[in-house]
């Protein structure tokens, strides 16, 4: 089992579990078909936001395979909700999970999403002592690979119409990053850990 310890603070961010408030700002972009194209849900009204803030997007810790922990991310001279990601703990053998990440476009073009994701592979790498890490990307999100890429992230793979998704074939993507990678190339890491 590993819990990491909250929030997470990174030089512009805080990631923190989702609460019941954070709903009406998830909305401004969950709500949006355009956002919401490459991931496995469809457009969320209020109600389907603040279900699953109670449900499914409340687990803070890691207690077994197939865990998935989601943060609220937070821009931490505003206060604001510019986001969230998540990190799947996907195989306990083969030490492995894999990231997703979602930006409230008004955010967009600050390097938001890395700096959340470097987070998050701090989380996979040194607290839940993950080998591997993937990122799964629908090859029409030009935005979601940079960030992958940005990130030292290798592709992998190209799975031509692998995925029914959203009532067609998708070409999904895959990268994939080494702790061993991690550590050596110095990815982005989490620098402020001072309580606030």
């Amino acid at each position: 089992m590993y819990a990491p310890e909250y929030p997470i603070r990174t030089d512009r961010l805080l990631l923190r579990p989702l609460e019941p408030g954070d709903a009406e700002a998830m909305l401004a972009y969950k709500s949006l078909p355009d956002v919401v194209r490459y991931v496995p849900y469809g457009t969320l009204d209020l109600a389907g936001i603040e279900e699953r803030i109670a449900t499914r997007w409340s687990t803070t810790r890691f207690e077994k395979q197939d865990d998935a922990v989601c943060l609220a991310v937070e821009e931490r001279s505003t206060g604001r909700l510019v986001g969230d990601v998540v990190l799947f703990w996907r195989s306990e053998s083969d030490r492995s999970g894999e990231v997703g990440y979602i930006l409230d476009p008004r955010f967009g073009g600050r390097g938001y999403a890395a700096e959340a994701v470097s987070a998050l592979l701090e989380v996979g790498f040194d607290g839940l002592g993950l080998h591997r890490i993937t990122a799964r990307i629908d090859e029409r999100n030009s935005a979601s690979v940079r960030v992958a890429e940005r990130l030292g992230f290798r592709h992998e793979a190209r799975l031509v119409e692998s995925s029914w998704f959203k009532e067609e074939w998708t070409t999904v993507l895959v990268y994939a990053l080494l702790e061993q990678e991690w550590r050596r190339d110095g990815a982005p890491r989490v620098r402020d850990r001072r309580p606030s």
